[in-house]
């Protein structure tokens, strides 16, 4: 019957990712299936690059971050609390997933665009860092699609 797939010793990875509200990936990292998502959480974080302002000054990080009940740790709220991001984790006991779902749809569609890209759906690449630089460039590949097309060329 083969072991549970829930088991915490599965073998794998794990694509983990960050996208602002259009879901647009700002960061990616990869990790091993049976690594829990709050151990890379403040690595994750860290890897968003600088945004932008209107104003032009730059900020180092998103103003809020919308999270599942996986990051429901002291641990990744003081990651959050420390970089003066506002935490928007969905509570465990508490909260419904319902009302987290208006968010986390982004996340999720946008891992879906990642995984119309074959090699990050099943993976072929033994070493770690192949499998990483093909999730980059499909990050990179679906900021290409969303940009504005050029007039004139």
């Amino acid at each position: 019957m083969g072991p549970n797939p829930t088991d915490r010793g599965k073998p794998g990875t794990k694509q983990h990712l960050i996208t602002e509200c259009q879901g647009i990936p700002l960061a990616s990292l990869l990790t091993g299936a049976n690594r829990h998502d709050s151990m890379v959480f403040a690595d994750l974080i860290d890897a968003v690059p600088l945004i932008q302002q209107p104003s032009g000054q730059r900020r180092k990080r998103p103003a809020k971050l919308h999270a599942d009940k996986a990051y429901d740790m002291p641990r990744c709220r003081r990651v959050l609390h420390r970089r003066r991001i506002k935490v928007r984790i969905a509570r465990k006991g508490i909260e419904s997933s319902q009302r987290l779902g208006r968010h986390r749809w982004v996340v999720e569609r946008t891992l879906a665009w990642l995984h119309r890209y074959r090699r990050l759906t099943i993976r072929y690449e033994r070493r770690a860092d192949l499998h990483q630089a093909f999730l980059t460039l499909g990050c990179a590949l679906i900021c290409f699609n969303h940009l504005p097309p050029q007039q004139g060329l």
